[in-house]
């Protein structure tokens, strides 16, 4: 069976997922694993440790997907509750092993650790299971097998669930679907200065709706990824169609793109002041430092200064900037302040937010903006969220990056 073929679905197990107090990092494992062997992934699922929620999702997911991948709740712990879920969602009942008792056992032995009672729960799998041995743990996995389909459990652990993925559970789906080496890669490219409906229009609808390969884009606040995703039998093909997409992607939007993968745009922004031989002036005030700390180990012949002021009022007076106005049009000037009297290679960046000593703009609606100027052309934007929020330090400093590469680019 060709992998295109099939569908996966990745069910994450455990309450402390949805309380935020884990990141769920498996989930993001399985469904690269899954991608590079060409299997279709649709849907992921995250669920507290219930088991008639955990039945429920089990049911939702085979009514979509022919493999079903679940990490965690396999422990020894009454919270434990995926095995109670998988067998009330496949109608069978809970069978202890003794053998794989025994087996834990004997891995507590070999790790000098005591096994207590609790742990002859991890002994029981649903009828019929396919036991998945955990040779690095203490927690087995199982298979559940349903006519065409499977439910696979994996101990949460990372460590764990990676061992038994990759030495398990990969040969046997080759084997039982006959999944032959057709594979899934992608690329992401970096645009800036450009925003996602207007690089929507430039990709055009018979990029954007092609099946394979297919593209995606993933705004970032000023930053928008290009993501082209390829599937096919062998790595030099997928790379071929990927390189023939990225040829029209490049281009119609060529002049957007600054960097691919991991490529950031504070790097290429000081590309484009080498290239230039141009240097940045940076403002923030009444808002955590967010660009200053980026640019902290840049090359100092490129960052001429970073100031950091407590609230805009004390910006305002520092350089002797009119406060009238909108906070957009405060953050101009100090944009154009710190360009105008340094050089003409000097590219001006404020931002600012409001704080609560600002009681002129106590009801406006944009607390929040960035500025930058350059050679006398000037882009701003105000925000709606305030300067201790981390929307504001991550979107307000990553745009006014993004305008002043595009600037100085163009």
């Amino acid at each position: 069976m060709q992998a295109a073929e099939l569908n996966a679905e990745i069910i994450s197990v455990g309450t402390e997922i949805l309380l935020g107090e884990i990141t769920d990092t498996n989930s993001v494992f399985l469904a690269r694993t899954l991608r590079d062997m060409g299997v279709n992934v649709y849907f992921m699922t995250s669920v507290g440790d219930n088991e008639r929620r955990i039945a429920e999702v089990i049911r939702i997911a085979l009514s979509r997907a022919q493999i079903v991948i679940m990490c965690g709740g396999l422990g020894p712990t009454v919270d434990d509750m995926t095995r109670q879920g998988v067998a009330v969602a496949t109608n069978r009942e809970l069978i202890f092993h003794q053998s794989l008792l025994d087996s834990i056992a004997q891995r507590f032995t070999s790790l000098r650790v005591h096994m207590t009672e609790n742990n002859r729960r991890q002994a029981y799998v649903p009828d019929g299971a396919i036991i998945i041995e955990n040779p690095v743990g203490t927690a087995p996995g199982f298979a559940v097998e349903q006519g065409e389909q499977v439910v696979i459990c994996l101990p949460g652990v990372p460590r764990e669930m990676k061992y038994l993925m990759n030495e398990s559970v990969i040969p046997y789906l080759r084997k039982r679907y006959g999944i032959t080496t057709q594979i899934i890669k992608a690329r992401n490219f970096k645009t800036a200065g450009i925003g996602e409906s207007m690089l929507d229009e430039l990709l055009g609808s018979d990029l954007l709706q092609s099946s394979n390969p297919t593209i995606g884009l993933a705004a970032h606040s000023g930053v928008i990824d290009i993501r082209i995703t390829a599937k096919a039998d062998t790595t030099e093909q997928a790379d071929a169609m990927i390189a023939e997409f990225e040829a029209a992607v490049r281009e119609r939007a060529g002049e957007y793109i600054f960097g691919s993968d991991g490529d950031t745009i504070d790097s290429a922004l000081m590309e484009a002041l080498k290239s230039r031989h141009a240097r940045i002036s940076v403002i923030e005030a009444g808002i955590q430092s967010i660009v200053g700390e980026r640019f902290k180990d840049i090359d100092e012949n490129l960052v001429r200064s970073v100031v950091f002021y407590p609230d805009i009022n004390a910006a305002v007076t520092s350089l002797g900037v009119d406060s009238e106005g909108s906070v957009r049009q405060i953050a101009e000037r100090l944009a154009a302040a710190a360009a105008d009297h340094r050089s003409a290679d000097t590219v001006g960046l404020a931002v600012v937010s409001l704080t609560a000593t600002n009681d002129d703009h106590a009801d406006a609606d944009e607390v929040s903006a960035a500025a930058v100027v350059y050679k006398g052309e000037r882009r701003s934007r105000a925000y709606g969220f305030g300067g201790k929020t981390e929307s504001a330090r991550s979107w307000t400093g990553t745009w006014a990056m993004a305008q002043a590469w595009r600037m100085l680019k163009d």
